[in-house]
Parts: C-alpha cells; structure tokens; sequence
C-alpha cells in the first residue's frame, strides 16, 4: 500500500461524508458509536487513505462490525451495486497475463491491494447481505480458495431473487457488471 496521506480538506470531506453514511445506515452498526471510530480513525489515519480510495471508486464504507480483541472498526464497502469505478476487472494478476486479446484494464486482487484493502471472502459476502440487499443487478468477485484459483477458476457473487448466490467462472474472465467489494480494518 502507498504511504499517502490526505490533505486536511479531503480527511475532513471523507470523515464527514463516513459520519453521514454512518448516522443514516445504524443498523449496520449496532450498539457502535461515531465517536469512537472517528477517534480510531484520527488515531490511524494511515488508514484514511484507503478509506478515501474506497469512496473515491463508488464503494461507499461504512462500519460493519467491531472487533473487541484488536479494537478494529471493519469496513466493507456498501454501496447498493458492485462499485461503479470497480468493474471491468477479471479476478487476478495470473489471469490478466493469460489473455491473449481484449484485455480487461486491470484486475481485482491487484487493484483492491494498491487501494489497502481485501476482496470479502464468501463468508463476508453474506453477512453484508444481511445488512441489507446489495448486487442485484451486479455482481462481485469474492476471495477465491487456492484450490479453485490453482485450476483456473474464481468465484463471485450476486443477490437474486431474494437469495445469495456463489459462482465460479474462468479467473480471466471480465463483465461491465462485475467488480468487487473492499473491506477495511481500522
């Protein structure tokens, strides 16, 4: 991940557009309160870059969880479809280089690490899915085990009638309608 930082006016428009998300979507998060994770993230603000870059690219973060051992607010991004500025990308560097001819622009893993996030694993997927219903009309690349990702496979995931689904398809593969979701430790 870059060592960037965020001038005072983009840590400000992101805290307050994070604070806005957070207020209006309390049952993503609840029992958590603003203030303690606007005190982590001044605390790391390392991390705000991510965070921006999470927003900048139609992801819209907001908290999910709390991890009561680390003190770690989780992030995923929640925006209603795969994030818009997302898409495009097949699953991972490998498959990039194996195709011979209309190359995607990039792939998942390699983007969500220049970003200093992580695909959500299958496990992850569904529980944003029970915070709400999200890809119903897009779908996202999800962490792929080393077994299925070895013999050329990736898998992904949508929302369809009313129902979380789990497919594979060729890792080179690429839709306009499937990017991926982001999360966050912070």
């Amino acid at each position: 991940m870059p060592n960037v930082t965020l001038s005072k006016k983009q840590r400000e428009e992101l805290l307050k557009a994070l604070k806005a998300r957070f207020e209006k979507n309390m049952g993503r998060h609840k029992g958590l309160a603003w203030a303690q994770v606007q005190a982590r993230l001044e605390a790391k603000t390392e991390k705000l870059w991510s965070l921006n870059e999470m927003e900048r690219t139609g992801g819209e973060p907001d908290v999910v969880g709390h991890d009561e051992k680390t003190s770690e607010y989780i992030f995923y991004d929640c925006s209603a479809e795969s994030p818009k500025d997302r898409r495009s990308l097949c699953y991972d560097r490998e498959a990039l280089e194996s195709r011979k001819e209309n190359e995607p622009k990039g792939n998942a893993v390699d983007v969500a690490t220049a970003m200093g996030t992580e695909l959500l694993t299958e496990e992850q997927y569904r529980e944003l899915q029970k915070l709400g219903n999200f890809d119903a009309k897009t779908s996202s690349w999800v962490r792929t085990p080393s077994a299925i990702r070895k013999l050329g496979g990736a898998l992904f995931c949508d929302r369809r009638f009313d129902t979380v689904f789990v497919y594979h398809n060729g890792a080179e593969s690429y839709y306009a309608g499937r990017g991926f979701r982001g999360s966050l430790r912070v």
